[in-house]
């Protein structure tokens, strides 16, 4: 049975929120209207943030853990 610590869990989950926003973007890049600089910026760049806060803290929170 495969054994996943806490680290690793939220770093998995922190690289989907960050991949599911570069997909986002990527495909906003392909269409040319306004509503796609809005969706590219809004949904894109805030599943990008909440990846890369969720990755940050996966790393800081493991440092506080008992050695």
């Amino acid at each position: 049975m495969l054994t996943v610590n806490q680290l690793e869990k939220r770093r998995q989950v922190a690289g989907v929120f960050i991949v599911l926003g570069l997909v986002i973007e990527a495909l906003c890049l392909i269409l040319s209207t306004p509503i796609a600089f809005v969706i590219f910026v809004a949904i894109g760049g805030l599943s990008m943030f909440i990846g890369i806060v969720l990755y940050l803290y996966s790393l800081v929170s493991n440092l506080r853990a008992p050695v």
